[in-house]
């Protein structure tokens, strides 16, 4: 991937991050279980970390 597309990649996940982190709090707060959303939080926590990663070795 080049620049651009790590760049775009990056905010799309960041965007779909900060929604299943909502959705996750939600969860929380009406006393259900979010454990499945909290994997899915972790996933994309390495994945960001992996393109913010390639964008560092691109500049």
């Amino acid at each position: 991937m080049n620049k651009q597309e790590l760049e775009t990649k990056l905010a799309e996940l960041k965007m779909t991050y900060a929604s299943v982190q909502a959705d996750a709090d939600k969860l929380a707060s009406s006393g259900a279980g979010a454990a499945h959303m909290e994997k899915q939080l972790e996933a994309m926590e390495i994945e960001i970390k992996s393109l913010r990663q390639q964008l560092r070795t691109l500049e």
